[in-house]
């Protein structure tokens, strides 16, 4: 009988385990080249675009995260502003949310890595 129940246990298939995201590798000389514009990109989302930086994933990555960064923080800003008491209560945590992943993403971007910010990372609305 226990001889039963370990060759069930043994035949049930495992729960798959969630699969994390991998992180996209840039070419390494990519990321000396344009790691600066890569890092202005979370100041100004549109510089690395219009230098001749458009043509690298990695600086376009990086203005892409800035470029949805930047749409979510006027999302926070409008819904914050219009929706009373709880939108006023809400909206400095839902800023300092965002403000935390422009930091991260700068550290991303100061680091060579082509890593998304959690929540809204995954929105690409600049060509890849």
């Amino acid at each position: 009988m226990e001889e039963q129940n370990m060759q069930q246990e043994q035949t049930q298939p495992q729960t798959p385990q969630p699969e994390q995201k991998p992180v996209m590798q840039a070419d390494s000389a990519d990321v000396e080249k344009n790691k600066t514009m890569a890092i202005l990109a979370y100041f100004i989302f549109f510089l690395p675009l219009v230098t001749d930086a458009k043509d690298s994933p990695f600086a376009k990555f990086h203005a892409n995260q800035s470029l949805v960064l930047l749409i979510a923080n006027f999302a926070v800003m409008i819904v914050g502003s219009i929706i009373p008491i709880i939108g006023w209560i809400l909206l400095p945590f839902a800023l300092l949310a965002v403000f935390i992943f422009w930091i991260m993403g700068i550290m991303n971007a100061v680091n060579g890595k082509m890593k998304e910010v959690p929540l809204i990372g995954s929105i690409h609305i600049l060509d890849k």
